[in-house]
Formats: structure tokens, sequence, C-alpha cells
């Protein structure tokens, strides 16, 4: 229980300082943001509890290949915003479109023979 609490408070801090970052710096928080430093504590996390490095590069892998479609948000929410759509509707829509963006792009790897 401890350990699932040291990931909670870890990864809290994380999403804090590129918050407070952001606020501050707009670029700086993009630029800690853009790091792989989600995929990195998650690596960590992974191989602390299973301790298999097969595992945490299966995860890095399937990361590889999933990153292409999280870029649809970083496009859309902008786009809304500058065409005058409020935060939350953006948000929500930037969110669905790049879910729809991951299932097609899934299914196209699928087709393609590429494996997770």
């Amino acid at each position: 229980m401890l350990q699932y609490g040291i990931k909670v408070i870890v990864t809290a801090i994380l999403v804090v300082c590129i918050s407070e970052a952001a606020k501050r710096w707009t670029f700086l928080g993009a630029v800690i943001a853009s790091l792989p430093l989600t995929s990195v504590l998650a690596m960590i996390w992974l191989y602390i509890d299973t301790r298999s490095v097969e595992k945490v590069s299966e995860l890095s892998w399937g990361i590889f290949w999933i990153a292409v479609p999280s870029l649809i948000f970083f496009i859309l929410f902008p786009t809304f915003a500058k065409i005058g759509w409020r935060f939350w509707p953006s948000l929500g829509t930037s969110v669905l479109g790049t879910a729809i963006g991951y299932l097609t792009y899934i299914k196209c790897l699928g087709l393609l023979g590429v494996k997770f």
C-alpha cells in the first residue's frame, strides 16, 4: 500500500510542477509536459513491480506506436480554442476526437500486422 502512495505522490508532484511552470512560462510548461516523464515513471513503476526488462521494453514499444494519434489532441484543442470555443467543449471534443483517432489508428496498425 505504501508503494501505491509513493507512486501517487510522485506522479502528482510531476503534474503540479508542470502546471505551475506553465502559469509562469507557458513554453517551459510545454517542454516539461512534452518530455516522456509519464512514460518514464510508468516504466520505473513497472520495473519495480515486476523486475522484468521485457515487460518494460514491451511497454516502451507500445508507447512508440501509440504516440502518433495522441498528437490529434494537440491539433484539435488549440484549433477549437482559436475559433472561439470555450475550454470545456474544446477539451471534451478534443478528447473524443483523439479517442476516435486511437481506435482508427489501432485498427489500421492491426490490418498492417503491427502487434502490441
